[in-house]
Protein backbone atom coordinates (compact mmCIF):
# COMPACT_ATOMS: atom_id res chain seq x y z
CA UNK A 1 0.00 0.00 0.00
CA UNK A 2 1.38 3.25 -0.94
CA UNK A 3 2.54 5.32 2.06
CA UNK A 4 0.50 8.40 1.80
CA UNK A 5 -2.50 5.97 1.39
CA UNK A 6 -1.49 4.05 4.37
CA UNK A 7 -1.52 7.57 6.06
CA UNK A 8 -4.88 8.44 5.52
CA UNK A 9 -6.49 5.54 6.21
CA UNK A 10 -4.62 5.67 9.85
CA UNK A 11 -6.05 8.85 10.46
CA UNK A 12 -9.87 7.87 9.25
CA UNK A 13 -9.68 4.97 11.71
CA UNK A 14 -8.37 6.88 14.14
CA UNK A 15 -10.81 9.80 13.93
CA UNK A 16 -13.21 6.94 13.42
CA UNK A 17 -12.56 5.25 16.87
CA UNK A 18 -12.22 8.52 18.35
CA UNK A 19 -15.54 9.21 17.74
CA UNK A 20 -17.11 5.63 18.98
CA UNK A 21 -14.76 6.34 22.43
CA UNK A 22 -16.21 10.40 22.59
CA UNK A 23 -19.56 8.74 22.52
CA UNK A 24 -19.30 6.10 25.06
CA UNK A 25 -17.44 8.88 27.00
CA UNK A 26 -20.58 11.19 26.91
CA UNK A 27 -22.83 8.17 27.86
CA UNK A 28 -20.60 7.46 30.93
CA UNK A 29 -20.06 10.88 32.59
CA UNK A 30 -22.61 10.37 34.44
CA UNK A 31 -23.44 6.91 33.31
CA UNK A 32 -27.35 7.60 35.40
CA UNK A 33 -28.01 10.12 32.65
CA UNK A 34 -27.85 7.18 30.08
CA UNK A 35 -29.72 4.73 32.12
CA UNK A 36 -32.61 7.31 33.04
CA UNK A 37 -32.51 7.78 29.16
CA UNK A 38 -33.29 4.13 28.49
CA UNK A 39 -36.01 4.14 31.04
CA UNK A 40 -37.98 7.09 29.56
CA UNK A 41 -37.26 6.33 26.25
CA UNK A 42 -37.32 2.29 25.69
CA UNK A 43 -39.29 2.11 28.86
CA UNK A 44 -36.60 -0.71 30.09
CA UNK A 45 -36.94 -1.66 33.97
CA UNK A 46 -34.29 0.02 36.17
CA UNK A 47 -31.72 -2.49 36.47
CA UNK A 48 -32.62 -3.89 32.60
CA UNK A 49 -31.74 -0.33 31.82
CA UNK A 50 -28.77 -0.51 34.32
CA UNK A 51 -27.05 -3.69 32.46
CA UNK A 52 -27.62 -2.88 29.05
CA UNK A 53 -26.59 0.79 29.32
CA UNK A 54 -23.15 -0.40 30.83
CA UNK A 55 -22.56 -3.20 28.31
CA UNK A 56 -23.42 -0.50 24.92
CA UNK A 57 -20.88 1.97 26.95
CA UNK A 58 -18.35 -1.00 27.44
CA UNK A 59 -18.90 -2.14 23.74
CA UNK A 60 -18.71 1.50 22.02
CA UNK A 61 -15.86 1.98 23.83
CA UNK A 62 -13.94 -1.07 23.40
CA UNK A 63 -15.01 -1.26 19.35
CA UNK A 64 -13.83 2.70 19.14
CA UNK A 65 -10.18 2.30 21.16
CA UNK A 66 -9.43 -0.96 18.89
CA UNK A 67 -10.23 0.93 15.64
CA UNK A 68 -8.16 3.77 17.03
CA UNK A 69 -4.96 1.35 17.48
CA UNK A 70 -5.98 -0.21 13.95
CA UNK A 71 -6.72 -3.82 15.65
CA UNK A 72 -9.30 -4.47 13.66
CA UNK A 73 -9.28 -8.86 14.58
CA UNK A 74 -9.66 -11.52 12.40
CA UNK A 75 -11.54 -11.00 9.11
CA UNK A 76 -12.03 -7.29 10.37
CA UNK A 77 -14.65 -8.61 12.90
CA UNK A 78 -14.14 -5.37 15.00
CA UNK A 79 -15.01 -3.12 12.29
CA UNK A 80 -18.12 -5.36 11.09
CA UNK A 81 -19.47 -5.16 14.85
CA UNK A 82 -19.02 -1.53 14.63
CA UNK A 83 -20.87 -1.58 11.83
CA UNK A 84 -23.71 -4.02 13.19
CA UNK A 85 -23.81 -1.88 16.29
CA UNK A 86 -24.73 1.28 14.10
CA UNK A 87 -27.36 -0.36 12.51
CA UNK A 88 -28.94 -1.25 15.96
CA UNK A 89 -28.56 2.34 17.12
CA UNK A 90 -30.30 3.38 13.62
CA UNK A 91 -33.16 1.08 14.24
CA UNK A 92 -33.61 2.13 17.30
CA UNK A 93 -33.29 6.04 15.89
CA UNK A 94 -36.21 5.71 13.57
CA UNK A 95 -38.33 4.11 16.27
CA UNK A 96 -37.62 7.22 18.70
CA UNK A 97 -38.11 9.17 15.24
CA UNK A 98 -41.83 7.44 14.69
CA UNK A 99 -42.99 7.06 18.41
CA UNK A 100 -41.66 10.34 19.83
CA UNK A 101 -40.84 12.47 17.01
CA UNK A 102 -37.62 14.81 15.92
CA UNK A 103 -37.79 17.26 18.43
CA UNK A 104 -36.22 15.07 21.36
CA UNK A 105 -32.38 14.41 22.32
CA UNK A 106 -31.62 11.12 21.12
CA UNK A 107 -28.99 10.86 23.38
CA UNK A 108 -26.05 8.96 21.31
CA UNK A 109 -23.66 11.84 22.62
CA UNK A 110 -25.78 12.18 26.12
CA UNK A 111 -26.48 15.38 27.42
CA UNK A 112 -22.95 16.79 25.69
CA UNK A 113 -24.28 17.61 22.30
CA UNK A 114 -28.36 17.41 21.62
CA UNK A 115 -28.88 15.43 18.51
CA UNK A 116 -32.74 14.92 16.75
CA UNK A 117 -32.94 11.03 15.35
CA UNK A 118 -32.80 12.28 11.73
CA UNK A 119 -29.29 14.27 12.46
CA UNK A 120 -27.69 11.28 14.37
CA UNK A 121 -29.52 8.96 11.46
CA UNK A 122 -27.13 10.66 9.62
CA UNK A 123 -24.02 10.89 11.00
CA UNK A 124 -24.38 6.94 11.63
CA UNK A 125 -24.83 6.41 7.64
CA UNK A 126 -21.77 8.47 7.44
CA UNK A 127 -19.95 5.97 9.71
CA UNK A 128 -21.12 3.24 7.90
CA UNK A 129 -19.85 4.53 4.65
CA UNK A 130 -16.71 4.81 6.27
CA UNK A 131 -16.27 1.72 7.99
CA UNK A 132 -17.55 0.08 5.06
CA UNK A 133 -14.43 1.93 2.91
CA UNK A 134 -11.78 0.58 6.14
CA UNK A 135 -13.39 -3.22 5.62
CA UNK A 136 -12.73 -2.93 2.04
CA UNK A 137 -9.37 -1.14 1.80
CA UNK A 138 -7.15 -1.30 5.17
CA UNK A 139 -6.28 -4.25 7.32
CA UNK A 140 -4.79 -2.03 10.50
CA UNK A 141 -3.01 -4.41 12.16
CA UNK A 142 -2.95 -7.72 10.88
CA UNK A 143 -0.77 -10.29 12.80
CA UNK A 144 -1.79 -13.22 14.37
CA UNK A 145 -0.99 -11.41 18.30
CA UNK A 146 -3.42 -8.35 17.32
CA UNK A 147 -6.12 -10.76 16.27
CA UNK A 148 -5.96 -12.71 19.99
CA UNK A 149 -5.68 -8.93 21.49
CA UNK A 150 -8.52 -7.36 19.76
CA UNK A 151 -10.75 -10.15 21.68
CA UNK A 152 -9.92 -9.87 24.94
CA UNK A 153 -9.10 -6.56 25.44
CA UNK A 154 -13.23 -5.89 24.19
CA UNK A 155 -14.23 -7.94 26.58
CA UNK A 156 -11.57 -6.68 29.36
CA UNK A 157 -12.95 -3.00 28.30
CA UNK A 158 -16.41 -4.13 29.02
CA UNK A 159 -15.82 -6.04 31.99
CA UNK A 160 -14.46 -2.82 33.42
CA UNK A 161 -16.83 -0.77 33.23
CA UNK A 162 -19.32 -2.84 35.49
CA UNK A 163 -16.40 -3.15 37.68
CA UNK A 164 -15.46 0.96 38.20
CA UNK A 165 -19.37 1.87 37.63
CA UNK A 166 -21.22 -0.88 39.64
CA UNK A 167 -24.61 -1.47 39.01
CA UNK A 168 -26.31 0.74 41.88
CA UNK A 169 -28.65 -1.59 43.93
CA UNK A 170 -31.59 0.44 45.27
CA UNK A 171 -32.44 0.30 49.46
CA UNK A 172 -35.13 1.47 51.33
CA UNK A 173 -33.70 4.21 53.95
CA UNK A 174 -35.15 4.78 57.02
CA UNK A 175 -35.75 8.34 57.53
CA UNK A 176 -37.70 8.53 60.67
CA UNK A 177 -34.47 9.34 62.43
CA UNK A 178 -34.89 12.90 60.65
CA UNK A 179 -38.47 13.28 62.21
CA UNK A 180 -37.67 12.02 66.21
CA UNK A 181 -34.37 13.13 66.68
CA UNK A 182 -34.20 16.86 67.40
CA UNK A 183 -38.06 18.44 68.02
CA UNK A 184 -36.40 21.69 67.33
CA UNK A 185 -35.51 20.70 63.66
CA UNK A 186 -37.96 18.74 61.91
CA UNK A 187 -38.71 17.96 58.10
CA UNK A 188 -41.99 19.97 56.92
CA UNK A 189 -42.66 17.63 54.01
CA UNK A 190 -42.78 13.93 53.88
CA UNK A 191 -39.74 12.99 52.26
CA UNK A 192 -40.38 9.10 52.67
CA UNK A 193 -43.15 9.98 49.44
CA UNK A 194 -42.36 11.18 46.04
CA UNK A 195 -38.98 12.00 44.51
CA UNK A 196 -36.13 13.96 46.45
CA UNK A 197 -32.92 14.21 46.13
CA UNK A 198 -31.13 14.67 49.97
CA UNK A 199 -27.79 16.35 49.94
CA UNK A 200 -26.15 15.29 54.26
CA UNK A 201 -23.44 18.26 54.32
CA UNK A 202 -21.58 19.23 56.97
CA UNK A 203 -21.09 22.88 57.26
CA UNK A 204 -17.37 23.28 57.59
CA UNK A 205 -16.47 21.23 54.18
CA UNK A 206 -15.77 23.34 51.39
CA UNK A 207 -17.04 20.51 49.23
CA UNK A 208 -20.20 20.52 50.93
CA UNK A 209 -20.11 24.38 50.66
CA UNK A 210 -19.42 23.63 46.44
CA UNK A 211 -22.91 21.61 46.37
CA UNK A 212 -25.31 24.01 48.55
CA UNK A 213 -23.84 26.80 46.21
CA UNK A 214 -24.18 24.30 43.10
CA UNK A 215 -27.93 23.25 44.18
CA UNK A 216 -28.65 27.19 44.83
CA UNK A 217 -27.95 28.13 41.32
CA UNK A 218 -29.81 25.25 39.60
CA UNK A 219 -32.79 25.61 42.43
CA UNK A 220 -33.16 29.59 41.21
CA UNK A 221 -32.99 28.16 37.50
CA UNK A 222 -35.27 26.10 38.26
CA UNK A 223 -37.29 26.17 41.56
CA UNK A 224 -39.27 22.57 41.07
CA UNK A 225 -36.41 20.70 41.28
CA UNK A 226 -36.52 18.73 45.41
CA UNK A 227 -33.23 19.57 46.98
CA UNK A 228 -32.94 19.04 50.24
CA UNK A 229 -30.58 19.10 52.65
CA UNK A 230 -29.02 17.22 55.90
CA UNK A 231 -26.88 19.60 57.79
CA UNK A 232 -24.60 18.50 60.08
CA UNK A 233 -24.38 19.71 63.82
CA UNK A 234 -27.06 21.63 65.72
CA UNK A 235 -25.41 23.92 67.65
CA UNK A 236 -22.66 25.67 65.02
CA UNK A 237 -23.33 28.92 63.38
CA UNK A 238 -24.39 28.86 59.56
CA UNK A 239 -23.02 31.74 58.61
CA UNK A 240 -20.38 31.19 57.00
CA UNK A 241 -22.18 28.20 55.49
CA UNK A 242 -24.86 30.64 53.82
CA UNK A 243 -22.37 32.92 52.82
CA UNK A 244 -20.24 30.80 50.64
CA UNK A 245 -23.55 28.92 48.78
CA UNK A 246 -26.26 31.43 49.64
CA UNK A 247 -28.86 28.36 49.98
CA UNK A 248 -30.94 29.55 52.14
CA UNK A 249 -33.73 28.94 49.49
CA UNK A 250 -33.34 25.36 49.51
CA UNK A 251 -35.42 23.54 52.68
CA UNK A 252 -32.97 21.83 55.27
CA UNK A 253 -33.38 20.67 58.74
CA UNK A 254 -30.15 20.44 61.43
CA UNK A 255 -28.92 16.80 62.03
CA UNK A 256 -26.93 16.02 65.50
CA UNK A 257 -23.36 14.72 64.72
CA UNK A 258 -24.15 11.24 65.75
CA UNK A 259 -27.13 10.30 63.60
CA UNK A 260 -25.76 12.52 60.71
CA UNK A 261 -22.08 10.07 60.66
CA UNK A 262 -24.71 6.77 60.51
CA UNK A 263 -26.35 8.40 56.97
CA UNK A 264 -23.17 9.53 56.14
CA UNK A 265 -20.74 7.29 57.36
CA UNK A 266 -18.39 10.04 57.30
CA UNK A 267 -18.19 11.03 53.63
CA UNK A 268 -19.23 14.49 52.90
CA UNK A 269 -21.04 15.48 51.12
CA UNK A 270 -23.47 12.25 50.74
CA UNK A 271 -26.38 12.75 48.17
CA UNK A 272 -29.36 10.56 48.29
CA UNK A 273 -31.84 10.23 44.88
CA UNK A 274 -34.34 8.99 47.15
CA UNK A 275 -37.72 7.90 45.58
CA UNK A 276 -40.96 6.79 48.08
CA UNK A 277 -38.55 6.01 50.59
CA UNK A 278 -35.96 4.27 48.14
CA UNK A 279 -32.43 5.16 47.55
CA UNK A 280 -31.72 4.93 44.05
CA UNK A 281 -28.55 6.88 43.41
CA UNK A 282 -25.63 7.47 45.60
CA UNK A 283 -23.89 10.40 43.75
CA UNK A 284 -21.09 13.31 44.53
CA UNK A 285 -22.17 16.61 43.50
CA UNK A 286 -20.20 16.62 39.95
CA UNK A 287 -23.03 14.84 38.87
CA UNK A 288 -25.99 16.78 39.58
CA UNK A 289 -27.22 18.10 36.47
CA UNK A 290 -30.38 19.60 35.85
CA UNK A 291 -30.45 17.12 32.62
CA UNK A 292 -29.98 14.04 34.96
CA UNK A 293 -32.08 15.51 37.18
CA UNK A 294 -34.93 16.41 34.95
CA UNK A 295 -34.66 12.73 33.59
CA UNK A 296 -34.92 11.14 36.85
CA UNK A 297 -37.69 12.81 38.08
CA UNK A 298 -39.87 12.15 34.62
CA UNK A 299 -38.53 8.43 34.40
CA UNK A 300 -41.66 6.41 35.67
CA UNK A 301 -39.88 4.38 37.66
Amino acid sequence: MNIFFRIFWIIISILTGGLFLYSAYTKLFPIQAFEYTMTDQVHLPHMVAAIASRFFIGLECGLGGLMALQLFGKNKWVLKAASALLIFFSLYLIWLWITAGNNVNCGCFGDAIIMSPSASLFKNAILLVVIGLLIRYYNGLNYKWARIVATTALLCIIACIYIFFPIFNRYKIDLTTLYTADKNFVPTIDLTKGKHIIAFLSPSCIHCRRAALKMHEMKLRNPNIPFFMVIGGTTSNLKDFWKASNAQDIPYIRLAEAPFLKYTHSIFPTILWVNNGKVEADTGYPELTEQVINKWIASGN
